[in-house]
């Protein structure tokens, strides 16, 4: 299959923005995933914003727990602190990943806005580790 997406890196003083567009295909998002290791690892920054702005129909809830199952594997202990949006969402539908996400050690949390994420991971890392406790994800 063709990888049909772009994936834009902005460097921020505490983290990384990434910006992904094209089609909504395991594929691609597999992919991405690859490449946000690479450049988070070769810049040595842990911290991310995620902002997902892929066409087409949403992933189903079997693709989503197979992806982050895969990915929490390949960077548990990698990552700080994940902020995760898809502007194409619709209501809650991506709790489920943040959910899949806590549950396998990711530090990864789901907002609605660019900004609200931005503000997030501005806070100390403190809060994510407080949160993942609260959820029994990490021991203390």
């Amino acid at each position: 299959m063709i990888l049909i997406y772009k994936l834009t890196t902005i460097q921020r003083p505490t983290y990384l923005h990434f910006i992904l567009t094209g089609k909504n295909t395991v594929e691609n998002i597999e992919r991405y995933f690859e490449e946000i290791n690479r450049e988070c690892t070769a810049r040595k920054c842990f911290r991310i914003l995620i902002e997902e702005r892929l066409d087409g129909p949403r992933r189903g809830i079997l693709d989503v727990f197979k992806i982050i199952s895969e990915e929490s594997s390949k960077s548990r202990g990698l990552y700080k602190a994940i902020a995760y949006i898809d502007v194409n969402a619709k209501g809650d539908s991506t709790k489920f990943i943040e959910d899949v996400a806590i549950n396998r050690g990711l530090p990864m949390f789901v907002f609605s806005t660019v900004a609200d994420a931005e503000k997030w991971l501005m806070n100390n890392i403190t809060e994510v580790q407080n949160q993942m406790l609260y959820e029994g994800v990490v021991d203390g």
